[in-house]
């Protein structure tokens, strides 16, 4: 016997600590991939492997009827496996040989993506399994243990961003497979199991994960990314190692070949770069800190593209957006610039230069006259009252990593129409916005960066945008100037001088000719300018939709400036794969997609494969029918929940001035709140029994809602800007607050509706729940990349009507 008679307590604590252990995997593995890998193949891993979820509801709708014979013990071991898996999973799966640019390319590599795949499901799926056990064991109870899933999901978002802050990633990893185990161990104690077995069991688990060496939780970093490709060089060492949500900042240098960064410097230069230190942001994004303890002029600043406004004019106030290791602070410096004021969203990145390599720098962010401020770019320059000469933004991204279209699926407020727009309002008359970027070839990104800048200029009532442009090109990089105000021929001539001293090619400016581009780092033909042209034109939406590149001007409801793809080039390159064809292909993109249809399919197969083994045996004609509304209900709901809780992100994320503020505001406030709204349930329904109409009630309150946050969320959070941080994230939780409240209602409602008829189709429905939710993430994406975030906020209040209309 192992477990004494009497009534049992619901096992809500240890479905909260599971939850919250799950979540906190989830991000943690986002974290984990996009520092070992790439951004897109961690989410392309963590959408797999949450499929777990759905092949979690098919065991347990299938293997049921058996394990709830032993509902104490399988629940306990669920518990116990998903703790050990946690960690043992998340270090095995470091060590799989997979290359993500390799893929087209190494018949091997898919093989690996499967083993990781495989790999990455189980503790996902021990979770998801323990959770559905105690939905299928309490089902009077359902709303309850349901509240108490989204309840530990939020604690554990917020929990694991609060963590990062204090702990390298592998640390967390074994304190989120403590925690699954404190879930076993909660779960003894709540359910009685009075054999002492059990905790002891449980106890010598948490030994086990404590005692492991440290060294096994040492990142496996893949050896194509930039950290890894320096460290080869011989002398090269670490000396300074730190991590935080924001990213993990590595400083390196070497003794026996010295570092030396310098992008797009011109092929002229013949000044010294001095010493320098690599400061990489998640082992890759490389920035160079300089060695300058006399405070002195670095010249080489002079000879890249990014200098060119330095000579156009004198700027008295300069803002540099990304001030990272401090190359355009000094390129300020050296012209004189009485204020400079440096923005940066790592906290870490300053106190890196300023302290610890505070010497070696100079005290570069102590200099009199600069002033630093640790914000998102957006976030500063909406809440800035201050108006510049100079704005300046530069290469914040790798340079590799960019070629080969590594970028794509990230989300960039930097470069949108609107962020043009905020720009142009913080400057001076007569003052420059400039932008540099690297050169892709075939041309990509300096034409939608130039396209945005003429849509910005437009919509801020300038009659002819073009008089307002310059953009010159070196051999790796390019800078775009946008002035506040038309060019001048003073102006005009000494971009000429600049260029040609620099051997830097002038690709626009207003009255440029053709014989003038294109002279010294020469095209097959003038691509840039005859695009500027082209772009300037009555028919620049004919030339951009025939390019062969998207290059429509991003914005803030479709932020992703990097996503290029257009599906009528893939058969290109794909000819072209063995001869150099890799810059065509904006891998990303390509990444998501078929994640999109492994995950349709693959949950297609779970959800299906019940019915395939339920064939024959059902309950009557009434049966039928509940088996017909109970995947379209509970698929919508599933698809719906994540699209208004990713697009709320986005929404909130300029808000907040910060992504990681709203992905932890935003997150705990939908899962806490949808919690209380499931708890919230039985004292609902306790005069009525009727569960359908309540969801009904709850359905109409989310869509209407989502229909006034739609159109006024925008405005409102806009006129709100100047609240204090901490205000706006009291008026975003209470914003989210009653639209979570109704989200939390319709699962919990129709798993207690298909309780009362077929229980053992709860587990069942549980499982479409999950596969859902591994759809929605990549279609929401997908949606969003091609539609804009409204689009996706739209289609999930239709999926809560449809949802509506088949209530089991």
């Amino acid at each position: 016997m192992t477990s004494c008679a009497g009534p049992r307590p619901l096992p809500v604590v240890s479905v909260a600590l599971v939850s919250a252990a799950a979540l906190a995997y989830e991000v943690l593995l986002m974290r984990l991939f996009s520092i070992i890998q790439w951004h897109h193949f961690a989410y392309l891993i963590i959408s797999l492997a949450l499929l777990g979820y759905g092949a979690s509801g098919t065991f347990i709708a299938l293997a049921g009827p058996a394990l709830l014979k032993r509902f104490e013990q399988a629940y306990w071991s669920c518990l116990v496996l998903f703790g050990l898996s946690a960690v043992a999973c998340g270090l095995l799966a470091q060590r799989i040989p997979f290359n993500a640019e390799e893929v087209l390319w190494d018949w091997r590599q898919p093989l690996h993506l499967i083993a990781l795949y495989l790999l990455l499901s189980l503790p996902f799926f021990f979770a998801a399994s323990g959770i559905a056990l105690a939905l299928t064991r309490y089902v009077k109870d359902v709303p309850r243990i349901y509240a108490a899933d989204l309840l530990g999901a939020g604690a554990g978002s917020l929990g694991i961003v609060l963590l990062l802050f204090m702990a390298f990633p592998g640390t967390a990893l074994q304190a989120i497979g403590v925690l699954g185990l404190l879930a076993a161990l909660a779960a003894s104690r709540e359910l009685r199991m009075v054999q002492y077995r059990w905790p002891l069991l449980t106890l010598l688990g948490m030994i086990l994960l404590f005692v492991l060496p440290g060294t096994w939780f040492a990142l496996q970093i893949t050896p194509y990314k930039g950290l890894p490709q320096m460290l080869r060089i011989g002398g090269t060492r670490i000396i300074e190692e730190r991590s935080s949500p924001l990213g993990l900042l590595t400083a390196v240098d070497s003794q026996r070949i010295p570092l030396r960064h310098a992008p797009g410097l011109s092929l002229y230069a013949d000044t010294p770069i001095p010493e320098q230190i690599g400061l990489f942001t998640d082992v890759d994004n490389m920035t160079a800190i300089n060695r300058n303890p006399g405070q002195q002029r670095l010249p080489y600043l002079d000879w890249q593209t990014s200098a060119l406004p330095y000579y156009l004019a004198k700027p008295k106030q300069v803002l540099v957006l990304g001030a990272g290791g401090g190359a355009e602070v000094q390129q300020a410096l050296n012209h004189d610039v009485p204020r400079v004021d440096a923005v940066e969203l790592n906290s870490q990145v300053i106190d890196l230069v300023s302290s610890d390599l505070g010497e070696y720098s100079g005290r570069l962010y102590q200099r009199p006259g600069v002033m630093v401020h640790i914000a998102d770019a957006r976030g500063f320059i909406r809440e800035s009252r201050e108006r510049y000469d100079l704005i300046q933004i530069s290469l914040l991204e790798a340079f590799g990593a960019s070629s080969a279209g590594l970028y794509s699926l990230n989300e960039n407020y930097l470069y949108t129409v609107e962020a043009i727009r905020d720009y142009l309002h913080r400057l001076n008359p007569g003052g420059y916005l400039a932008i540099s970027r690297w050169i892709k070839l075939p041309p990509r990104d300096l034409l939608k960066l130039y396209a945005t800048a003429l849509r910005a200029l437009r919509e801020t009532g300038v009659s002819e945008p073009q008089q307002q442009l310059v953009l010159i090109r070196g051999w790796q990089t390019g800078t775009l100037l946008v002035k506040n105000g038309a060019f001048t021929s003073r102006e005009i001539e000494a971009l000429r001088t600049f260029c040609m001293a620099r051997a830097f090619d002038v690709a626009w400016y207003p009255g440029m000719a053709e014989a003038e581009a294109n002279q010294f780092n020469v095209l097959e033909q003038p691509y840039f300018f005859r695009a500027a042209v082209a772009l300037n034109g009555s028919d620049a939406a004919q030339f951009m939709a025939h390019y062969k590149f998207n290059i429509v001007p991003a914005t803030d409801d479709r932020p992703y400036f990097f996503h290029f793809f257009k599906w009528r080039v893939l058969p290109e390159v794909l000819t072209l794969r063995g001869q150099g064809g890799l810059p065509l292909l904006e891998s990303g993109y390509l990444v998501m997609v078929a994640t999109f249809m492994q995950a349709v399919a693959i949950s297609s197969l779970f959800i299906l494969l019940p019915l395939w083994v339920w064939r024959g045996k059902t309950d009557g004609q009434s049966s039928n029918i509940r088996r017909s509304r109970i995947v379209p209900y509970f698929f919508a709901i599933g698809l719906a929940f994540l699209f208004i809780e990713i697009a709320f992100i986005q929404k909130f994320i300029l808000f907040l001035d910060h992504p990681l503020y709203a992905v932890a505001t935003v997150l705990t406030a939908f899962l806490v709140f949808a919690g209380l709204g499931s708890a919230s349930i039985a004292h609902l329904l306790k005069d009525s029994n009727q569960p359908s109409r309540l969801a009904i009630k709850a359905v109409a309150g989310i869509i209407g809602l989502g229909l006034v946050y739609s159109f006024l969320l925008g405005p409102l959070c806009g006129s709100l800007m100047t609240l204090p941080l901490t205000l706006r994230v009291l008026v975003s939780i209470l914003l989210i607050a009653p639209l979570a409240y109704c989200m939390g209602m319709p699962f919990p409602l129709g798993l207690e509706r298909v309780g009362d008829g077929m229980p053992g189709f709860i587990p069942w429905a549980w499982g479409i729940n999950g596969c859902a939710s591994v759809v929605s993430a990549v279609m929401a994406s997908l949606l969003a990349i091609q539609f804009g975030f409204t689009v996706v906020v739209i289609s999930a209040l239709l999926l809560y009507l449809a949802a509506a209309l088949t209530f089991p």
